[in-house]
């Protein structure tokens, strides 16, 4: 195994400093980033892809694992950092320079892959949502270990009638399960961010039969755009909505966090292609 010097000394060698407008904060605690490598299983020579390792902590924690990484950094200052990394660890890891949302994923791993990332904060979201999005399912992905905010995280395994209960769940778990596998004290990172964080685990589960992905989606983003408000009024602009709900005895009265996954899947399988 690689003798690795501290994280501290890999940022105060190559003059590191976490940037607000990349959304980073650097995670320096090895053990506890070991702890987040353990959480997807057994990695000897699986396929790990990782988004923003920026000075490669938890890079480093995969690579101990055994997994092979693929990494995507748009930060060219952390490159020279994972460039030394990468030679720690002859033919594990490779590291593309570029913007994660830009880049096809599936078509760059080009086999299975497990994903596990301390997100930058600013992206997160938007990059959860493409992974548990499409219509081909089960994914190329095989598992997702993703360090969030806590509020994120919280919305992620969210159960109905919950005051975090909303979209994010809905499409995290009507065909996947949701977890939350550790919470992390802000104190851990460097610069400390303002709000707690936790790491959410989350595997593809069977999907339920005749659901078209994007129309589960088109409800779930009118329904809770305006969750405040009766379904009869945030689906209105939804074509067919308020006959499925009489059809399947969903009370238009009702608001979006009232209604189990499984009512969100009927009145989505009940829509049809749209």
């Amino acid at each position: 195994m690689a003798d690795l010097p501290p994280l501290r000394e890999v940022i105060a060698k190559h003059g590191l400093s976490a940037s607000k407008a990349l959304g980073q904060n650097f995670l320096l605690d090895e053990q506890l980033l070991d702890r987040i490598a353990r959480i997807p299983g057994e990695l000897t020579d699986k396929a790990v892809l990782e988004i923003g390792p920026g000075p490669g902590g938890l890079t480093r924690a995969l690579l101990r694992a055994g997994a092979r990484v693929t990494a995507i950094e748009r930060d060219a200052r952390c490159l020279p950092a994972l460039a030394e990394l990468a030679e720690a660890f002859p033919g594990k890891l490779r590291v593309i320079e570029g913007d994660a949302l830009e880049v096809d994923h599936a078509a760059l791993m080009g086999e299975p892959f497990a994903i596990a990332s301390n997100l930058p904060y600013n992206v997160g979201t938007a990059l959860f949502t493409r992974w548990m999005d499409g219509q081909d399912w089960p994914p190329a992905w095989t598992s997702l270990t993703l360090m969030f905010q806590r509020e994120v995280a919280d919305r992620i395994v969210a159960a109905p009638g919950s005051g975090t209960y909303g979209r994010l769940a809905v499409l995290a778990q009507w065909r996947a399960e949701a977890k939350l596998a550790m919470k992390v004290h802000r104190s851990a990172f460097t610069p400390p961010p303002k709000v707690m964080s936790a790491v959410v685990h989350v595997v593809p589960a069977a999907a339920p039969e005749d659901i078209q992905a994007v129309t589960l989606s088109r409800i779930t983003e009118a329904a809770f755009g305006q969750r405040r408000k009766m379904l009869r009024q945030s689906l209105k602009g939804v074509s067919g909505a308020l006959a499925a709900m009489e059809s399947l005895g969903i009370a238009p009265e009702r608001r979006a966090e009232t209604l189990s996954i499984a009512e969100f899947v009927a009145l989505a399988r009940a829509l049809g292609p749209r």
